[in-house]
């Protein structure tokens, strides 16, 4: 095999069509875009989804699905960064104190990630099946009061 023999398999390579080009291309006259029309016409446009006047489709489906104002406002908390915190009782007060949630948080939930080392007394704030399991094994505490 030469690099000047080099040349692609027989019929792979189809000549473009040369449409408008009389009777004999078989794509003479209309060009292949049929009688009449917006699409036949030279610069006959629509937007994309345009169905003719008919209702969208993307504006005949039902939509699905919200973002939830709470997220904004709330925020979660690691068993790791707790245990940077030199207090006994963690509140949302604390929290903001320590700089571990933003100001404008009014909710806090804490999640088993990471380790706890020492036992702390959790109040009024949001916890997983499993970081309240790690808390307690500690001989930490939870408290539940109506400002969770």
């Amino acid at each position: 095999m030469r690099l000047n023999t080099l040349k692609p398999k027989a019929g792979s390579k189809r000549r473009r069509v040369r449409v408008g080009r009389g009777i004999g291309c078989g794509l003479g006259k209309t060009a292949g875009r049929g009688h009449k029309g917006q699409k036949s016409r030279a610069g006959g446009f629509h937007k994309v989804g345009f169905e003719g006047g008919q209702m969208p489709l993307q504006r005949r489906l039902p939509k699905h699905g919200f973002r939830s104002r709470l997220g904004k406002v709330t925020a979660e908390v690691r068993l790791d960064e707790l245990a940077r915190l030199d207090v006994d009782t963690i509140d949302l007060a604390a929290l903001k104190k320590a700089n571990i949630v933003s100001r404008s948080t009014r909710r806090a939930k804490i999640i088993a990630s990471g380790e706890l080392k020492k036992a702390v007394k959790i109040q009024n704030l949001g916890l997983t099946k499993n970081a309240r399991a790690a808390i307690e094994s500690l001989g930490g505490m939870v408290v539940e009061g109506k400002g969770k």
